[in-house]
């Protein structure tokens, strides 16, 4: 079914091409609005709807031409069927001119809009909608709990959010201990499982309600432990695909008890850091992953982050390497005291400091290697990055 959004100041028109396209069966209207939007707010919809077709009143033409534009310009592909009460020879020839060859009279001319929906489900069957999307979704796994992956992902994320024009948001995914909400000193309002259960009518009004604002950077706190909660894969199909249309880069906190929801995430993330210490038990079990995440075909998007890295180690970098089986792709050093104070203060790492300077260090790494994060893609491309390696699999 095509997805659509109705755009009309008339709120008897809209209802009577709403009430014909229910009738017809190929078309759901997402969202309806009563007005003329701007371009930021038509942005806003485009990127939380990925809309197929517009149905836009051209009873005020230049506002109509308008978003028209903005449409072309922002979902290259989506079709526009343009209406009115009434056609009128100027108004169909400047459509004409816009590009726009659909245009139903309403109620007069409501028996073509069959014909119409059929025309465009053509037209796009030739030319697939494409909208700016991110490829950039970042895990961040722990070899065991207590290695500070939590503290990582929230320093990388603030540090990524800090480069201007970067919208970054951090999910926490450990459903049973996650703690990001306390870092920051959250106040307990919704939650990643709030989103879980409302993904497929996730828009652009209900996701503000369930993020929080940290400085400059969205966050989805894992929420109150709800034992037995999970994710199912659809439900982490529409939130993961919202949240590439509304951001840049994606950090997801995970648990590290490989549920299901988790490795189908990470089957959709670009890089997955692997955390750990260098105490053996967190060493044996992040090789442990790592041999499960080779058997799943994604050893290449692993980098191995060892957290409270020591100057005299009782086992050195080339030992840890060695037992991992992989590269130490960066080393966090050990400062307990710097993180106290972060904690105490609900804030990141001063940017200043040595463990500042080292979650930077990170943050240019991902960026440096993302000169086009946001790149178009086909609307039938939002449900898998590459069918044959990094789509939803239930394993049940």
């Amino acid at each position: 079914m095509l997805r659509a959004i109705l755009i009309s100041p008339d709120a008897e028109l809209a209802e009577r091409l709403t009430r014909a396209l229910a009738e017809i069966g190929k078309v759901g209207v997402a969202r309806r609005l009563d007005r003329y939007p701007r371009e930021q707010e038509l942005s806003g919809v485009i990127r939380a709807h990925a809309p197929q077709l517009f149905f836009i009143d051209v009873s005020e033409l230049n506002e109509a031409l308008r978003l028209a534009a903005v449409i072309a310009e922002q979902a290259p592909g989506a079709q526009v069927l343009a209406f009115a009460r009434a056609s009128e020879q100027r108004t169909l020839l400047e459509l004409m001119r816009a590009g726009i060859r659909e245009f139903i009279a309403v109620p007069e001319a409501l028996s073509d809009l069959g014909n119409a929906v059929e025309r465009v489900l053509a037209a796009l069957e030739r030319t697939p909608v494409s909208i700016a999307v991110t490829d950039e979704v970042i895990a961040f796994l722990p070899a065991k709990p207590g290695v500070g992956c939590s503290t990582i992902a929230l320093n990388v994320s603030a540090a990524l959010a800090a480069d201007a024009g970067t919208k970054v948001l951090l999910a926490d995914f450990d459903l049973n201990c996650g703690i990001i909400d306390f870092l920051l000193h959250l106040d307990g309002g919704h939650s990643l499982v709030d989103a879980a259960e409302h993904a497929a009518h996730l828009d652009e009004e209900l996701w503000p309600k369930l993020v929080a604002r940290v400085g400059p950077m969205d966050v989805l706190p894992a929420g109150p432990i709800k034992p037995g909660f999970r994710i199912e894969p659809p439900a982490m199909r529409y939130l993961l695909d919202f949240s590439r249309r509304n951001y840049d880069v994606i950090c997801a906190d995970l648990s590290g008890l490989m549920e299901r929801f988790s490795v189908d995430l990470m089957q959709e993330s670009k890089r997955i850091f692997l955390v750990c210490t260098p105490e053996l038990p967190a060493l044996h079990l992040a090789r442990q992953k790592l041999e499960y995440l080779r058997s799943l075909d994604l050893e290449n998007r692993v980098a191995v982050v060892l957290n409270r890295a020591e100057k005299r180690s009782l086992v050195s970098c080339a030992d840890i390497e060695k037992l991992i089986g992989l590269p130490v792709g960066m080393q966090v050093p050990n400062n307990y005291r710097g993180v106290h104070k972060a904690l105490e203060d609900a804030k990141p790492a001063d940017p200043r400091s040595e463990l500042g300077k080292c979650y930077a260090g990170l943050a240019r790494q991902i960026l440096s290697k993302s000169p086009d994060a946001r790149k178009p893609r086909r609307f039938v491309e939002y449900f898998s990055i590459t069918p044959a390696r990094y789509s939803f699999v239930d394993r049940r």
